[in-house]
């Protein structure tokens, strides 16, 4: 919705969900629900007119017809603090808040490069990346993870790029400024 107007927002939100509600089950993502309201944390600033929309949206029960109630799935994410989710009243308007802290060590990187099954490593490829990620401070987030091995997929040596990428991260991370 890059360049849309805030009443444009708000009409291209209610037709998804308008069109969410024609069928009988129905799941919305909304992911960097803060970019669709045009929230910056200093001041704090937004769009509170596409904020309320969102709300109203996100509170609204799905319709019924005739005997058939229809029933719909909607998951938000966001990089908010609970703070932020609890000042702009989103917390309010979902059922489940399901808070992902950061992966800060190689096992747990291990474990989502495994479960992912986005590619597979020869075995001397994992040794290096266990080895790699071994002594490594981490602090990332799984989104930004799954981006990276993505990623890595187009390189040539995939472990190199995932290791380097890593720790270009946690230096960022640690960092206040370049």
């Amino acid at each position: 919705m890059i360049g849309f107007a805030e009443g444009a927002k708000c009409g291209a939100i209610k037709k998804v969900f308008d069109d969410a509600y024609k069928s009988e089950l129905s799941c919305i993502v909304v992911d960097d629900l803060e970019r669709l309201f045009d929230y910056v944390p200093i001041g704090p600033r937004f769009s509170n007119l596409v904020l309320q929309a969102l709300l109203v949206l996100l509170r609204k029960l799905p319709p019924t017809t005739g005997t058939v109630q229809h029933k719909l799935l909607i998951i938000g994410t966001t990089t908010f603090s609970m703070r932020d989710l609890r000042d702009t009243g989103l917390a309010g308007a979902f059922n489940t808040i399901v808070n992902v802290p950061n992966l800060q060590k190689g096992p747990e990187v291990m474990k989502v490069l495994k479960d992912s099954d986005m590619f597979s490593f020869e075995k001397n490829q994992v040794k290096a990346l266990e080895k790699g990620l071994g002594p490594m401070s981490l602090n990332v987030g799984i989104k930004k993870l799954l981006a990276m091995i993505e990623a890595s997929q187009l390189t040539p040596n995939p472990v190199d790029f995932l290791l380097l990428r890593l720790k270009l991260d946690a230096r960022l991370s640690t960092t206040d400024s370049f």
